[in-house]
């Protein structure tokens, strides 16, 4: 047809994105390419949202199956307000105090609080000579959070030069050694080193490995507290669906994405399980990445990340995951309990570093009926009980170990905490680093993806947007800045600047 200039060219449709997963990641870029003006279609392979924060319900309890603790409330506000509504209004947050109880080997406990009053008083119990240094170790994390967290948790390392650029912050906040080591240059007491560094747990990492970075942690519940989502983390993630959908986006269930697919060097879209196409501008994995880049993207396009790399990488621990609930009630138990095993550094060498399957181990116990009764039958409790475990190539038959392993677990929580326990089960249900590979997708059952070294951390890690294809972005625990729930909503934020708005490309 000839040019006629008279004519007005006809409009561009909506640009498409899609999203490979509804974890935490995927539904905070979901709300954020829409409110960008993309059409925004979520592919999850469960027939649930929530990724690793999904929920079950089960015999007339409810349980969260992954994150339970909110630190960073304010970037679930953020995306509510790009919808033009309160956070507020749809979830509610009960902040714990304190944020969780450590009970170490021999009984004693130390309750982890904001409140300086009542963490010198504990300190001044056990180890008063390392008061002055524990205060120290605040401010220094005060100066890791200022640098590693609000002024480069949302930006995008693309060039080495990124990193080349702070290298004299990391000299000067000495973030090239461990968090362990950090913490040992503060403080003396065993139990107070244990305190302040174990932190890293949480996103997968080895406290005597893990970059000193993570120090930041302790500050950051310190300023935001520690919350818990009453209903549980899932109304959250109701929260988020319910965002989605009302910008016009749509979560389609069951949809298994086995291909990204390509023209040239560019994402063109992603191919699912029954050989269904999906054109898309802007493709974003929530995917793990390790899978995304393995599994996902064809290998003759793969620069960086070849199938030789993600097998040399290093890769988070895996988890052991017993669900239950009780026909009783537990009140002295409180929401959040660290259960220290007889070792510390030797059991971590174990799940870190010989991938074997120990006989001791350290839990955490998550009791949410302690702050919201409404997730258990009245008169009983909800727990989840959770231990660090090898991931996968420690070569555990976990078919036939796993419930030797949960009746260790029981006979240990009814010594300590639990009495009675295992004559008050009504409801169990357990997860295993075979859950984390088959249904999370999960290169060996890690837990969080790859472990958050230093080498493996930043310019480092996977690039939020990918480093092989144009188009093809990375968001969740796998790339910048790293797992934990502050760390992967923090990604989706890269996106901001990363990805283009959809509204220059109608």
């Amino acid at each position: 047809m000839p040019h006629n200039d008279n004519q007005r060219a006809a409009p561009r449709s909506t640009p498409h994105a899609i999203v490979i997963g509804s974890g935490f990641g995927g539904l905070a870029a979901a709300v954020r390419l829409g409110a960008r003006g993309y059409a925004v279609t979520v592919l999850e392979q469960s027939d649930t949202p929530g990724g690793r924060a999904t929920v079950f319900r089960q015999d007339g309890f409810t349980f969260d199956s992954g994150p339970t603790i909110i630190t960073a409330p304010f970037l679930f506000e953020d995306l509510w307000r790009l919808c033009n509504r309160r956070f507020a209004d749809d979830v509610e947050l009960k902040s714990l105090e304190p944020f969780y109880r450590i009970r170490f080997h021999d009984g004693a406990v130390l309750d982890c609080s904001a409140n300086d009053a009542v963490m010198a008083a504990q300190i001044n119990a056990f180890a008063p000579e390392d008061l002055a240094g524990y205060q120290r170790f605040l401010q220094a994390s005060e100066a890791i959070y200022e640098v590693a967290f609000e002024r480069l948790g949302a930006v995008p390392f693309d060039s080495i030069m990124d990193m080349v650029k702070l290298l004299p912050d990391f000299v000067r906040l000495k973030t090239f050694g461990s968090i362990h080591s950090m913490v040992a240059g503060f403080v003396r007491h065993p139990r107070l080193r244990f305190a302040l560094s174990f932190h890293p747990l949480f996103v997968g990492g080895n406290p005597f490995s893990t970059t000193s970075i993570y120090g930041l942690i302790a500050f950051l519940e310190r300023k935001w507290g520690v919350h818990f989502a009453v209903g549980g983390t899932g109304s959250i993630v109701r929260g988020l669906v319910n965002l989605i959908e009302g910008q016009g986006g749509r979560i389609r269930y069951a949809a298994r994405v086995t291909a990204i697919t390509v023209a040239g060097r560019r994402a063109t879209g992603v191919r699912l399980a029954g050989g269904e196409e999906l054109a898309a501008d802007v493709v974003v994995s929530n995917a793990d990445s390790a899978a995304t880049y393995r599994d996902l993207v064809p290998a003759a396009v793969r620069r960086r990340w070849t199938d030789r790399k993600i097998g040399r990488a290093a890769y988070s621990m895996s988890l052991f995951v017993w669900y239950f609930g009780t026909r009783r009630q537990y009140p002295d138990v409180p929401h959040h309990t660290i259960m220290c095993g007889p070792r510390y550094r030797e059991l971590l060498e174990d799940i870190f570093d010989r991938h074997v399957l120990a006989d001791d181990f350290s839990l955490y116990l998550h009791r949410p009926t302690a702050t919201d009764p409404s997730l258990a039958p009245a008169g009983c409790d909800a727990f989840y009980v959770l231990s660090p475990v090898p991931h996968l190539a420690a070569q555990v038959d976990w078919a036939t170990e796993a419930e030797k392993y949960r009746r260790r677990i029981a006979a240990h929580l009814a010594a300590t905490l639990l009495p009675d326990l295992e004559a008050n089960v009504v409801s169990s249900r357990v997860m295993t680093p075979v859950d984390f590979r088959d249904r999370l997708s999960s290169v060996h059952g890690a837990a969080f993806g790859l472990a958050p070294l230093l080498t493996q951390s930043a310019w480092f890690r996977p690039h939020n947007r990918s480093e092989e294809l144009d188009g093809l972005f990375l968001v969740g625990a796998g790339t910048h800045p790293g797992a934990g729930v502050p760390g992967v909503l923090s990604s989706a934020r890269v996106l901001d600047t990363v990805v283009p708005d959809g509204r220059t490309l109608r």
